[in-house]
């Protein structure tokens, strides 16, 4: 008998949300597998962060469909969305401890927050999450005592102490130096398939990010422009994907902000001295 595929932990549907008259998401489609590492990509502004949001219940959709373990997100009332929440873990960019709490504190956060565990049983599952991140040692060390990359392992730290189905990470890797970029990047990986949880990456760092992606999705222009193996987005044609995966400045995704041409900034509009706001 063969076997079936798992559902998908994440669907989205036609998602489309916008801030104001601005549209971020116009009718987007994919699908974030369990057990995989789906690597969410593209240039600035493009709605990633948001995607993040909108699977948290952070904002709402404006229209179509997100599913999150088959339930609709947006029609879920306080009580279960904090539920499905407690299904999720988030590493923040930059990690987001909390300053005046040490590192064995931070981790123990959301176990203290959202289990009636005994403290003593707190103090073994911080220990081994600790362990996992290489920090077992560091546990009564504060956040300034740490280096950046350390801050980052006890926010993965912090983000698994539940054990989460989803794990979302907001640009893991900005602004650590190649080492720590890389073992956060191998740590990633290893968890996700040692502990059997899904993560949604969002990062701009291309060959850390494609190394250990199983999907990767391009958004772009509140459209999906690629979405498929790191090979396969790697391979696309498509001119917006190649100047993004090939870090090209000239393409589909201009310098410039949309204005007023250089003529009418500088030539008529200069020469009747209106050229500025008023």
């Amino acid at each position: 008998m063969p076997l079936t595929a798992p559902s998908p932990l994440v669907e989205c549907r036609d998602l489309r949300f916008g801030y104001g008259n601005r549209p971020i998401l116009d009718g987007v489609s994919f699908t974030v597998p369990q057990g995989k590492v789906t690597a969410l990509m593209g240039a600035s502004g493009g709605g990633k962060t948001t995607v993040l949001r909108l699977i948290g219940g952070q904002v709402r959709p404006q229209g179509g469909s997100l599913r999150f373990e088959g339930q609709e997100v947006a029609a879920l009332d306080r009580p279960g969305l904090y539920a499905i929440r407690r299904r999720m873990g988030m590493l923040f960019q930059f990690g987001a401890l909390f300053t005046d709490l040490s590192v064995f504190d931070n981790v123990a956060f959301p176990l203290r927050e959202h289990t009636h565990l005994p403290e003593a049983l707190v103090r073994d599952i911080v220990l081994m999450k600790l362990q996992a991140v290489g920090l077992r040692g560091a546990r009564d060390l504060m956040p300034s005592e740490i280096s950046g990359g350390m801050a980052r392992r006890v926010a993965l730290a912090r983000a698994i102490a539940l054990d989460p189905a989803l794990v979302m990470y907001d640009e893991p890797f900005a602004g650590l130096d190649p080492i720590s970029l890389g073992t956060a990047a191998q740590l990633i990986r290893q968890l996700n398939d040692a502990l059997g949880i899904t993560s949604l990456v969002v990062s701009h760092d291309l060959e850390e990010t494609f190394r250990i992606a199983d999907q990767v999705i391009i958004l772009a222009g509140g459209k999906i422009a690629a979405q498929g193996s790191p090979a396969e987005v790697m391979a696309s044609e498509d001119p917006l994907v190649r100047q993004f995966v090939h870090a090209q400045a000239d393409g589909p995704v201009r310098f410039h902000y949309p204005g007023p041409t250089v003529d009418q900034d500088f030539g008529s509009a200069a020469a009747s001295g209106q050229g500025g706001r008023r």
